[in-house]
């Protein structure tokens, strides 16, 4: 099991006072300037994927992020469970 400090806590939204747009947050990486703005968006967006990333190999994770995000916003429909298996090496236990 990892440790707080080993796993990156995130989540997947469309925008629905703005663009329509899906989004991602990696709330744990959020500093204090931004933190209220990214979470208030977050909030008031549609819930769509959240979890957490093992922080061993993080960056690979974000890459397939990414991907899907760009996929997502072309229009193509993922569904969640999609999302989920193209991440699964990635997921740390919540």
């Amino acid at each position: 099991m990892a440790f707080e400090s080993e796993k990156t806590m995130f989540e997947v939204y469309r925008e629905t006072a703005y663009s329509g747009r899906y989004r991602v947050v990696y709330f744990t990486e959020l500093q204090d300037h931004n933190k209220e703005t990214e979470i208030n968006h977050a909030m008031a967006g549609e819930h769509y994927f959240d979890g957490f990333l093992k922080n061993y190999r993080k960056e690979d994770a974000k890459q397939i992020i990414d991907s899907l995000l760009a996929r997502l916003n072309a229009g193509e429909k993922i569904p969640p469970e999609a999302f989920a298996e193209a991440l699964a090496d990635h997921l740390a236990d919540s």
